[in-house]
């Protein structure tokens, strides 16, 4: 397998993005093709200012004297703890804590209050949150669901008077539900710190303070995100306060390298760490945000703040070739993870071989199968029954990985009948008494609503727009509702002990990143970091209750496939009738910690990919 490979053609459509930039015009590929190569006098002879990317396809990274041939670098070891985010930074602060005698917790938390500040395009306090963590006094995996609810006030008439096309708009007041992170830190911190709650976020304070250059992906997302917010139709009631907080001196965002303060969002977190969650939903923050949506013409209030809180719950687990995967139900997609890798596991992924057409097609198809199940069913429990045994029982995977034909795509695809009863930001801590922790935060889209309260410095969710507006649907929009949700973190065990902490990071690409990291590690033997680093498909265009896919997609949906996936497996995908989409980036962001026994001591190796700005620490 060869290492991966610079983009070697686009398409005409993506030749004017400007995250590909200009250097990308060479001879556009045909079907499953790797595209013919450039003239020699047509490529680049040097990286030219301002362009976002120096493509050469005839150019590819250097070898590596010692493991897979396309992994980045190798994983990190420490025997006391480790943490890997998005954001060196973040990184650098959770190692700090758990020198200091914080748990895995604490490092977790004060993690994510920096990640608010440094990765604002993925993160941040006006969002949700998740976790799985295990708990070694308990000696198994719990979970925690920090996910707010709709406002009250706001109701099915009215968020269907603001529809388009029938599903919520991706911006704006009426998609802005209840944040949950704040009240998820303060939950576990209760349960699980060891440090003053006022330590722990004094990491964030700092950083926020003094400021910090802004790595090259995260600027040029926030640069992206401004631009949407402020374009003539964005539905984004009010934006001034979302240029002062970050969009800098030319109020369009950083470049990368410059310098980003946020002085409104230290002294939010001043008042959280002086006044711990009830500052954020029941004291001076909560009035803030209540008067701010009063003055826009939106619905939030400090009572829906007050009322919420997060739960703890039991994740749903399977067995997959002997390890153990778990995931959340809630109101996520998380058992989406378990239906996909049930039904691989009915195919002989290890006979087919690494990076093959056959292993590749049967991943997708139980994809598609798991997504209309997941359109069809998934919702919040506290309004809907769930029929999550039945979804991820061996016997129902069987059923539906009969469906699957080596020879042909299955079209169409149809959820299964149920009995008749009743851009995310990922990161992983683990501490010296081995509590890990796998906790995955985000406002859903990009930023998020576009809005920012008055002097709080930080945006509001848009997870709104991931209910349905169908009469009937389990997902349909109530208020005080949980919508459906795409962010979910991953764990994994082996004979009664903790493996792998990790996740993927990014939309519907969650359950599918998941999937192919679990797939690595267990039938091709991948350590942490090439299972990473390994090229990733990504399907798009399955059923679904909310606007999450673009619309005119073939019945099949299309297939992309990152550069490094071999010529050979893309042409016979599109010979079997699969259509291939050029790599757009959005194959998912992954970071891992792995618990290992050398004798009698614990080991952690950490890995962190290359398709973010983020690193792994340990020691």
């Amino acid at each position: 397998m060869r290492r991966r490979t610079f983009l070697a053609a686009l398409p005409a459509t993506a030749l004017a993005s400007p995250l590909l930039g200009q250097q990308q015009r060479a001879t556009p590929a045909g079907p499953g093709q790797g595209g013919a190569p450039a003239p020699e006098q047509s490529l680049p002879k040097k990286w030219l200012a301002g362009e976002p990317r120096f493509v050469r396809p005839d150019v590819q990274a250097g070898d590596r004297p010692f493991g897979a041939s396309f992994a980045s670098r190798s994983a990190v070891y420490g025997l006391s703890g480790a943490t890997g985010t998005a954001h060196p930074l973040a990184t650098q602060a959770g190692i700090d804590i758990l020198k200091r005698g914080g748990s895995a917790v604490d490092a977790a938390v004060a993690i994510n209050a920096c990640l608010g500040f440094l990765e604002p395009t993925s993160s941040g306090i006006g969002g949700d949150c998740y976790a799985m963590l295990w708990d070694p006094k308990q000696g198994k995996v719990v979970g925690i669901a920090g996910s707010g609810e709709s406002p009250r006030a706001l109701t099915l008439d009215i968020v269907r008077s603001r529809a388009k096309n029938g599903a919520l708009p991706p911006r704006g007041a009426v998609t802005v539900s209840v944040p949950g992170a704040v009240d998820a830190w303060w939950t576990l911190h209760q349960r699980h710190g060891k440090l003053p709650w006022a330590e722990v976020l004094a990491p964030a304070i700092a950083l926020a303070e003094n400021g910090a250059p802004v790595p090259d992906i995260i600027a040029w997302y926030i640069r992206a995100n401004l631009a949407g917010f402020v374009a003539q139709g964005s539905g984004v009631e009010e934006t001034a306060n979302a240029i002062r907080t970050y969009g800098l001196a030319d109020g369009k965002g950083p470049k990368p390298g410059n310098v980003f303060r946020n002085p409104d969002l230290a002294r939010t977190y001043r008042m959280i760490a002086q006044g711990g969650r009830d500052a954020f939903y029941n004291g001076p923050i909560a009035d803030t945000i209540e008067r701010y949506f009063k003055r826009i013409g939106g619905w939030l209030t400090r009572a829906d703040m007050a009322a919420h809180h997060s739960e703890w719950i039991e994740p749903n687990s399977t067995d997959y070739r002997g390890t153990t995967v778990y995931a959340l139900g809630a109101n996520t997609q998380g058992i989406a993870t378990l239906q996909m890798l049930n039904m691989i596991e009915q195919f002989d992924m290890e006979g087919a071989g690494f990076q093959s057409p056959e292993a590749l097609h049967w991943c997708v198809e139980a994809k598609r199968l798991a997504y209309e199940d997941r359109a069809r069913y998934y919702a919040d429990p506290h309004f809907s029954k769930v029929p999550v045994e039945w979804l991820i029982s061996k016997e129902y995977a069987a059923q539906r990985a009969a469906l699957i034909r080596r020879d042909r795509i299955l079209t169409p695809v149809y959820p299964g009948k149920a009995p008749s009863h009743g851009d995310t930001t990922y990161f992983s801590t683990a501490d010296k008494d081995g509590m890990m922790v796998s906790m995955i935060q985000s406002n859903f889209r990009g930023m998020g609503s576009g809005l920012v309260a008055d002097g709080l410095g930080f945006m509001f969710q848009d997870r709104g727009q991931l209910f349905s507006l169908k009469d009937g649907h389990p997902n349909i929009y109530a208020p005080g509702k949980r919508p459906f949700q795409t962010i979910i973190p991953g764990f994994a065990g082996k004979g009664g002990r903790p493996w792998m902490s990790f996740g993927v990071m990014g939309g519907d690409m969650q359950p599918q990143g998941q999937t192919q990291i679990i797939v690595n590690r267990v039938d091709y033997g991948l350590e942490i970091q090439s299972a990473g680093d390994s090229p990733r498909w990504h399907h798009e265009g399955s059923s679904q209750s909310m606007g999450e896919d673009a619309p005119g997609l073939p019945a099949s949906g299309l297939l992309r496939l990152e550069t490094g996936v071999p010529d050979r497996t893309k042409a016979a995908l599109a010979d079997l009738g699969w259509t291939i989409g050029e790599p757009d980036g959005g194959f998912g962001r992954y970071e891992c910690i792995e618990h290992r026994m050398d004798g009698k001591d614990r080991v952690y190796a950490a890995a962190s990919e290359m398709r973010a700005d983020g690193c792994a620490l340990a020691y």
